[in-house]
């Protein structure tokens, strides 16, 4: 008999910034990398003969939990990979779900009927994880593996195993990330002992605890941010609306806010780049603006933020990172290596919102208001 261990992938950008990652290669975030230090810990004295992983680097990554306290190589197969999203992927959850509600649906409470263009079918997802995972335990008989893969290839798998037919896949619930299922493979026979356990993650490690779409039978949910372009010509009124509040809370009053000139400066973005100026939505309420500007920095390599904002009633509740993830797509399809922003130096809560997402101070700027700080990130 061999066992098998199958462990989704800690936590990466397309979940932190709730956008589709199938075989994008998003990176690991710093709470993956305590999800990552928690599963080293569960398995420090779980024998092993042989570690596997897809070979993309959110895997392999996690897989390196595993390798501390086991002196063994890690082999990667294409096999293990995560479901294909064609045209989803690096898509937001929310256009995605405001574009083809039905489809996503499907993809989360009937897989076999979902289909867009250039993505694979959940049946051939589903034949090839089965098979990498069968030929890997044929390769150990009678010995306990590792297998690292994705969050739907690890649901399509469990689904063949438990023989639950595609309209019935809500019986297998999503898994957390670097949650962990147990298979014992015996004779070409599988039966699954245990599925999607985390439970060496606690409430500030894991990734589900905080928050809710897992739970329900559609893939989309009010937190899951919609991005469209802000047309100037007539919301300008809104735009300064907002920039106005954005500089009241970080200067602590209007003075020295210059509505024609940021105007002037939002146009110019837009005719850079027809992403730089995004009015964002929660589920049909406008929620907040992101704006870069696609010139700046070009030269040096890093993309410029020039606005992150959330309206009073959307702020606090996790959402801002997702306006980070909207600029970090664009700028990364147009070469840049860094992000950087400025912050105002009397702003502490907003310093702090961006030091959680690997933001750091690397200068101080003189502004019209007093010191900014200059912060950076490599992307």
């Amino acid at each position: 008999m061999t066992t098998v261990y199958v462990i989704r992938h800690a936590e990466a950008e397309g979940n932190l910034y709730r956008r589709g990652q199938g075989q994008f290669d998003g990176q690991v975030t710093p709470r993956g990398f305590k999800q990552i230090a928690a599963l080293a810990e569960r398995f420090r004295d779980v024998p092993l003969d042989a570690v596997y992983s897809s070979d993309l680097s959110r895997t392999a990554a996690t897989a390196g939990a595993i390798l501390k306290y086991h002196n063994l190589p890690l082999i990667t197969d294409i096999r293990l990979r995560e479901i294909n999203l064609g045209c989803w992927e690096d898509v937001s959850w929310g256009n995605l779900a405001y574009a083809d509600k039905p489809m996503m649906d499907n993809f989360s409470s009937d897989p076999d009927n979902w289909h867009v263009p250039g993505a694979e079918s959940f049946r051939d997802v589903t034949a090839r994880i089965t098979a990498a995972v069968e030929e890997i335990a044929q390769n150990h008989e009678g010995q306990s593996v590792a297998v690292v893969s994705h969050g739907m290839a690890i649901r399509a798998m469990l689904c063949h195993y438990l023989n639950i037919p595609s309209k019935e896949v809500m019986r297998v619930p999503h898994g957390d990330n670097t949650a962990v299922s147990l298979l014992q493979i015996k004779s070409g026979r599988v039966a699954v002992v245990y599925l999607n356990d985390n439970s060496h993650l606690d409430a500030n490690t894991s990734t589900f605890m905080g928050q809710t779409w897992w739970k329900k039978s559609s893939g989309a949910e009010d937190n899951n941010l919609r991005f469209e372009p802000l047309d100037l010509r007539t919301e300008s009124k809104f735009y300064i609306n907002c920039y106005r509040d954005a500089w009241r809370v970080s200067h602590g009053s209007d003075a020295g806010f210059e509505p024609t000139l940021y105007l002037a400066c939002a146009k110019l973005h837009v005719r850079s780049h027809p992403l730089a100026l995004m009015k964002v939505y929660r589920g049909d309420s406008v929620a907040g603006i992101v704006e870069f500007d696609a010139e700046r920095g070009e030269a040096e390599g890093f993309g410029w933020i020039t606005l992150c904002y959330m309206l009073p009633e959307h702020r606090n509740q996790g959402l801002g990172v997702q306006l980070i993830g909207h600029a970090l797509s664009a700028f990364r399809k147009l070469g840049r290596t860094r992000l950087r922003l400025h912050v105002s130096g009397e702003n502490e809560h907003a310093r702090r919102f961006y030091e959680r997402y690997e933001f750091r101070e690397i200068g101080r700027d003189p502004g019209a208001m007093g010191e900014m700080i200059l912060m950076e990130r490599e992307i």
